[in-house]
């Protein structure tokens, strides 16, 4: 078993983190700066586990959060492919950092992959206006 490659992106946001996370640990919010990976989502009958439509199809989002350790890790789940995505809110000064760590899957080529994590920059500036500006 080999190491998979991994990217982790930061931003910061000039928001409290206890705002931040509160907005992230929801997923009903994340059609909203997702925009790239998430096109809607919504709650399931399983409390865990969102239902969601992506541009390559149906997919599902479980948050795993805890606001003690900002921890919001996530896994998804579709068709072809599941993998968890490790993300945290930590405080930095009077705002926060949002973390999120991707893992390349084994599926996924390497060309692929790279202009899918071009593709968060687009995502995680957007979280930052939201959260900063409410626009």
């Amino acid at each position: 078993m080999s190491t998979p490659r991994s990217i982790t992106k930061t931003v910061s946001i000039d928001r409290p983190v206890e705002d931040v996370f509160a907005f992230l640990a929801d997923p009903a919010n994340w059609s909203a700066w997702a925009v790239v990976n998430i096109k809607s989502i919504e709650p399931t009958d399983d409390p865990d586990w969102w239902a969601m439509t992506t541009p390559v199809g149906s997919a599902k989002l479980r948050l795993r959060a805890d606001a003690q350790y900002g921890i919001l890790d996530h896994d998804y789940l579709d068709d072809t492919a599941s993998w968890t995505v490790p993300a945290r809110v930590v405080p930095n000064g009077t705002g926060a950092e949002f973390m999120i760590t991707f893992y390349q899957p084994p599926t996924f080529t390497d060309q692929f992959f790279d202009e899918q994590i071009a593709l968060v920059d687009t995502e995680l500036t957007t979280l930052k206006r939201i959260l900063e500006t409410g626009a």
